[in-house]
């Protein structure tokens, strides 16, 4: 019998003011990642140096935070080392944990620094428990990101079948139904999101005033169109608006947000582990906002059993969401 623990709250930092935000605002963990390909957030000014991430770390840890690090691209031929590297100055920093996705720097990194924790990145797309165990039986592993595609009994019943710690994602941008596998970027560009670290590459982005309105495009591509008074977002393949049978609008995905406050009691009944924040490309104040709602929400529903959102919470979380739109994305499948 799995007995239920508080989640931890895990949340984004793709700098230091960022971290610094997230730890005061009331984060138990923040994850960042290295200024290099190694990072799937490998965004032109974002990201640590090893001195920046040893500041972090002292911060945070001085506050009671953790810090969790994500190598958490696939490491290319040839290129090994900088994977390797990537990994021993975590361990040497004194990082509470590696996130990581490739199986084959899973091995190495536990057979190197066999005392450093390990959870598996949501780029390792594990959305059953054999996947899971496999990876805890083999490397170690502590702890499975879920990719956005399952529902809450589909969650749950994870849960039960595996000794792993779960996390799921609470707030933030979606992914495409096909997290951690996502060809999209890869075929506009030549450059995929596990291998080059971002997707929709920024060197690749164009924007265009046009007489039909603002036009975004990718290595060429058109992905969506603007009106005078439409709020531009920024262009990947999956958020696109496109002419499907003579009909224009979003084929794939809305640009909408994920806010898990609804279910939030249900995923501390059922045992998840943490709940994980995205916006590591996003700026402080975001961070912070976003943490001190977060915090609230998450600390009533653990307290009280007859939980309730907050207006206020849900006021300051939309103004925050992609077009200012949120939704409970795969966890609810009304259709089914």
């Amino acid at each position: 019998m799995r007995t239920l623990r508080r989640p931890d709250l895990v949340c984004p930092a793709g700098s230091l003011t960022a971290l610094k935000a997230a730890v005061d605002n009331g984060a138990d963990a923040v994850y960042c990642g290295f200024r290099d390909s190694t990072n799937a957030r490998n965004f032109a000014g974002l990201n640590f140096d090893r001195q920046a991430l040893d500041e972090g770390l002292r911060y945070a840890h001085a506050r009671g935070a953790e810090v969790l690090v994500a190598i958490n691209t696939y490491a290319q031929a040839g290129r090994l080392e900088e994977w390797h590297s990537a990994i021993d100055a975590a361990a040497e920093l004194g990082v509470d944990a590696l996130i990581v996705a490739d199986l084959g720097l899973l091995a190495w990194a536990s057979a190197r620094h066999p005392r450093l924790r390990l959870h598996l990145s949501v780029q390792g797309s594990a959305t059953n428990h054999e996947a899971i165990e496999f990876c805890r039986r083999e490397f170690g592993v502590r702890r499975a990101v879920l990719p956005r595609v399952l529902t809450l009994a589909q969650v749950e019943h994870l849960i039960e079948r595996t000794e792993v710690e779960i996390e799921v994602f609470g707030f933030g941008s979606l992914c495409v139904m096909n997290e951690g596998r996502c060809w999209l970027s890869s075929h506009a560009t030549g450059e995929s999101p596990n291998t080059h670290g971002v997707c929709s590459p920024a060197p690749h982005v164009r924007w265009q005033d046009t007489p039909e309105g603002m036009e975004a495009r990718l290595n060429g591509i058109l992905i969506d169109r603007y009106a005078p008074d439409e709020k531009a977002g920024y262009p990947t393949l999956c958020k696109g608006r496109f002419e499907v049978g003579g009909r224009t609008d979003y084929a794939l995905e809305e640009p909408t947000s994920l806010n898990v406050l609804p279910i939030l009691g249900d995923l501390v009944r059922m045992g998840v582990a943490a709940i994980k924040v995205e916006g590591r490309q996003r700026s402080p104040v975001y961070v912070a906002q976003v943490t001190r709602s977060m915090r609230a929400a998450l600390d009533a529903a653990c307290s009280d059993a007859r939980y309730q959102v907050r207006p206020q919470w849900q006021a300051e979380l939309a103004k925050l969401s992609e077009g200012q739109q949120v939704t409970l994305g795969a966890y609810s499948k009304p259709w089914r």
